[in-house]
């Protein structure tokens, strides 16, 4: 499971991304990270700092904990 976590957090960061109707590179500029780290983060090639999943959290006008609510939605899915 730990290894599935970079995968499900990117799943979950590019359906909240197209269901705010975000691209990439404006999500990069609403949250202040380049937009190939947010395609990384998408991917599962990266993990994000705390600080991080803050900043998309508020990119995405949700409460880090929505989105960790989403992630976790998005992990029992697969399970």
């Amino acid at each position: 499971m730990e290894q599935d976590i970079p995968l499900i957090f990117g799943k979950t960061l590019r359906r909240l991304r197209l269901a705010a109707g975000l691209t990439q590179e404006e999500l990069g500029f609403k949250a202040e990270l380049q937009r190939n780290y947010i395609s990384s983060l998408e991917l599962g090639e990266k993990q994000p700092s705390l600080t991080t999943v803050f900043k998309l959290s508020e990119a995405l006008n949700l409460k880090p904990g929505r989105f960790l609510d989403q992630m976790d939605d998005d992990l029992n899915g697969i399970l």
